[in-house]
């Protein structure tokens, strides 16, 4: 019995793992696609985070072609940095976190609207085009009070550092089929 409860449990967790719990909240189109891309081409986070794979790059030379190749190898991990930084952006700011539920709150709010019936206002219906955008005009006092543009610049700035830094010090993968390359002398 108690195995069939922790059998039970088990099942409930899979049922709102990431994996499954993700895709079901991005719709069908190009953003699943692009994110179902992300993730079937990430590298191993092991291999990404070795720090016996770290050092410093001999020439200017070296340091070019380890950027190209390491971001060109680890895009998917990169873009899984970016939005990591992103959230702790989010979290971390309080003001940020009300501004954003004052914007959703606002877009489910005309959706449920626009469910019920269309909005009119002075005689004219109004696309979802233009109720979103008034959601994002109620909403732009709170983004700008919340520093919304600081924010932004952070993430920009510290993805920049985080990723520059690994695809210049990370020694570059070995791919299957490349010729030797030689160095001058």
């Amino acid at each position: 019995m108690a195995a069939q409860k922790d059998q039970q449990k088990d099942a409930e967790a899979e049922g709102l793992s990431a994996t499954t719990l993700l895709p079901k909240l991005i719709p069908s189109g190009a953003g699943r696609e692009w994110l179902e891309r992300r993730r079937a081409t990430i590298r191993p986070w092991g291999t990404f985070v070795d720090q016996q794979r770290f050092s410093r790059p001999r020439n200017l030379g070296e340091l070019c072609q380890r950027l190209v190749r390491n971001v060109e190898y680890y895009q998917s991990n990169y873009v899984f940095v970016f939005l990591g930084l992103i959230l702790y952006c989010v979290v971390t700011s309080p003001m940020l976190l009300v501004a954003l539920a004052v914007f959703f709150g606002a877009c489910y709010i005309l959706y449920l609207r626009t469910l019920q019936s269309k909005l009119v206002l002075f005689g004219r219906e109004v696309s979802p085009a233009h109720q979103y955008a008034l959601a994002g005009g109620i909403s732009f006092p709170f983004f700008w009070l919340a520093g919304a543009g600081s924010a932004v610049f952070w993430v920009l700035g510290a993805t920049l550092v985080v990723i520059g830094s690994h695809a210049a010090f990370h020694q570059i993968e070995a791919v299957d089929g490349e010729e030797l390359q030689m160095e001058p002398v």
